[in-house]
């Protein structure tokens, strides 16, 4: 809208009130309300928005706003055991030097007028993710894991024909929630209970559950709540006997030591680059990845762009661009499958440099590492009273269940105590799963040394013990 005081810009036609009511007559609206008309009135604004005053000089605003980031506690600060989706690892300053490079970043849309080597650095990010997870296709990046587990969830209806979808029930709500907003209205989400000493999936419950309207079922493993899950190579089984499409969920840090999905049925993996060298920028740092074999029903399928190699005219050159272009919504337009915009490409790229600098040696000591840490932590928080430093029996790779329902304390209460000793506790699982009581899911990475575990526990102990 046209905003009083100002002339209308030369360069945006429709802030011309005659060629906006033109438009809307075009469209059969009568004013910009209308489109939003899906929007409950609830969340609508209706008066003015509470603004400050504008600051005259850039100085002044620079110093507005570092004054407000100055209020946050970061993990520079403090020392940090939150996990759950947005990890903190160690970042090899080479990723960003990479990343930050002007072709990269300004690269926006990624054609041939402006490709100054994006197209192959997606390639190789590509062919890295592929060798990591033993796939051989994987996608230019989706928004974040959540984005990439629905995509594949309707990836799999498209290709079975069917609309329902069984997800393992250890998930986190908040993934469900987004896979519920990308799936419906066409597909049903119908959870799968897990055991609960063990957290596996409850294999019985899974096969009473599958039926001729399952496309695909979806679990993860490591799983939200950080153990691993052992019976992957069964559910695949059972998946694919019902005629359904087996979709694994995969902590990209983990498969330097556990096996690829691939290895035990999995027709579909997705996960996060986030582990791969990636900042976690105020839990934002996110992007996802699909990853399928080399069929046509599979990469036909693919909503997000793939990068390939092939010679040109020139004998020995080769060049890198789109494969299967003809079935993306850049070709098809309102016809595409799904609809592929902006993408976390720079994130792609930084996950490629990443594994090419770890390589398979690299990623087998950081989820070994990881792994001990995560056990060390354990074992030292099962010797608080009261306290079980794991919930769950089965083995945890770098996430476990914190259980404090003998303590007497709220998680909630241990988390601001934390805090006042300079410590981000746990994730509080008491609303999440409420089943679990007063537990808190836990993070060890390899940036954790032994002596910040010791002064987590020690913290602990002194809290419940008061």
């Amino acid at each position: 809208m046209p905003i009083k005081g100002y002339k209308n810009h030369p360069y945006i036609p429709n802030s011309n009130i005659e060629v906006q009511k033109e438009m809307l007559r075009e469209i059969g609206l009568e004013n910009l309300e209308d489109l939003h008309d899906e929007i409950p009135e609830e969340l609508k604004l209706k008066g003015n928005m509470e603004l400050p005053e504008c600051y005259p000089s850039e100085y002044e605003l620079k110093r507005h706003v570092e004054g407000i980031i100055g209020k946050n506690k970061t993990c520079s600060e403090n020392l940090n055991f939150l996990g759950a989706g947005c990890w903190q690892h160690f970042v090899p300053a080479v990723c960003d030097e990479i990343n930050s490079r002007a072709e990269f970043l300004t690269a926006y849309g990624g054609e041939p007028y402006e490709d100054h080597g994006r197209f192959q650095t997606l390639f190789e990010y590509q062919s890295l993710v592929a060798e990591l997870v033993d796939m051989d296709v994987v996608n230019v990046p989706t928004f974040d894991w959540a984005q990439a587990a629905a995509t594949s969830i309707r990836m799999a209806s498209r290709i079975t024909g069917r609309n329902e979808v069984l997800i393992a029930g250890t998930i986190d709500d908040d993934k469900l929630l987004i896979i519920k907003n990308y799936c419906a209205p066409q597909i049903k989400c119908i959870l799968v209970d897990f055991d609960s000493k063990t957290g596996q999936v409850n294999l019985t419950d899974l096969e009473n559950k599958l039926s001729q309207d399952t496309a695909a079922v979806y679990f993860e493993n490591p799983s939200f709540l950080g153990f691993i899950e052992e019976g992957g190579a069964e559910i695949s089984r059972k998946a694919h006997e019902a005629g359904a499409i087996s979709i694994v969920g995969v902590d990209s840090s983990s498969l330097g030591i556990l096996q690829p999905p691939r290895k035990y049925g999995a027709d579909i993996v997705c996960g996060d680059l986030q582990p791969l060298g990636i900042h976690m920028n105020y839990g934002g740092g996110q992007s996802g990845f699909i990853a399928t074999r080399d069929e046509e029903k599979y990469v036909m399928e693919f909503p997000s762009r793939l990068f390939g190699i092939a010679p040109t005219i020139v004998p020995g050159e080769y060049g890198f661009g789109d494969v299967a272009y003809e079935r993306t919504s850049f070709a098809l337009r309102e016809g595409g499958k799904e609809y592929v915009g902006t993408q976390t490409a720079s994130l792609g790229i930084t996950a490629g440099v990443y594994l090419s600098l770890m390589g398979p040696k690299g990623m087998e000591e950081l989820g070994q590492t990881i792994m001990q840490k995560s056990q060390y932590a354990i074992k030292e928080l099962n010797n608080i009273k009261n306290v079980t430093g794991s919930l769950f029996t089965s083995v945890s790779f770098k996430e476990f269940v914190v259980d404090f329902n003998k303590t007497g304390k709220t998680v909630k209460e241990i988390n601001n105590k934390l805090l006042n000793k300079g410590i981000f506790g746990g994730l509080d699982l008491s609303k999440k799963f409420p089943g679990l009581g007063q537990a808190a899911l836990y993070c060890v990475t390899e940036i954790h040394s032994k002596r910040d575990i010791d002064r987590l526990v020690g913290a602990i102990k002194e809290i419940v013990e008061e």
